[in-house]
């Protein structure tokens, strides 16, 4: 009797050389596309927006006796591309008040928006924080009256160049107001609210 040959399954072979293949040319396109970016990045360079804080218009600012604030204002703010050939998306924006690095307002959404080469877009937003306990040095500030709030603000920006859009990348963003009140106010009362006109640059990471 003779032994039965079991020779190579060329079927198999063929399978396995395609397989092969595809795997190299999925490797391949995504090397060349990460290759892509980098030079598009290198080339274009993409400068971070400048954000402004413009004005702020508290209605209240009360302290207690057991050093609990109640906050309530309007902010407005301002960001420009400065950017030649590269657009600006910006994603789940949120604005704040603080002191000291203490948050003393709940953060209010700022919309999604778009924004072209060199173009600037306006934003206004009510800020509120009621009762939130802060730093018995509050009250010495208050008292002599000027303190620094900053307003801030945290979310995503993505940029685009062409019909390429990136991945989303970190934004944070700190505007400064200096405000003084009593006697030494800097800023316009409008009936029962103080306006500060304030035009702070503000400082930005991203």
């Amino acid at each position: 009797m003779k032994a039965k040959h079991c020779g190579h399954n060329p079927h198999h072979h063929h399978r396995k050389k395609l397989y092969r293949c595809l795997v190299a040319a999925i490797l391949g396109f995504i090397v060349l596309a990460l290759l892509l970016i980098l030079v598009i990045y290198l080339i274009l360079r993409p400068t971070k927006p400048q954000f402004v804080l413009q004005e702020a218009t508290f209605y209240a600012f009360n302290l207690s006796a057991a050093n609990l604030l109640s906050t309530s204002l309007r902010v407005t703010l301002s960001s420009r591309n400065p950017n030649d050939r590269i657009g600006i998306y910006y994603d789940e924006l949120q604005v704040y008040g603080a002191y000291h690095s203490q948050q003393i307002t709940s953060p209010s959404l700022l919309p999604s928006s778009y924004q072209g080469q060199k173009d600037t877009t306006v934003w206004s937003s009510n800020l509120n924080g009621n009762s939130v306990a802060v730093a018995p040095n509050l009250g010495v500030e208050l008292k002599q009256d000027r303190l620094m709030i900053n307003v801030r603000v945290d979310g995503r920006i993505r940029w685009r160049v062409a019909a390429y859009i990136s991945g989303k990348y970190h934004l944070h963003v700190n505007c400064p107001a200096y405000v003084s009140f009593g006697s030494e106010s800097n800023g316009v009362s409008m009936g029962p609210a103080i306006n500060y006109q304030l035009i702070m640059k503000c400082h930005v990471h991203a």
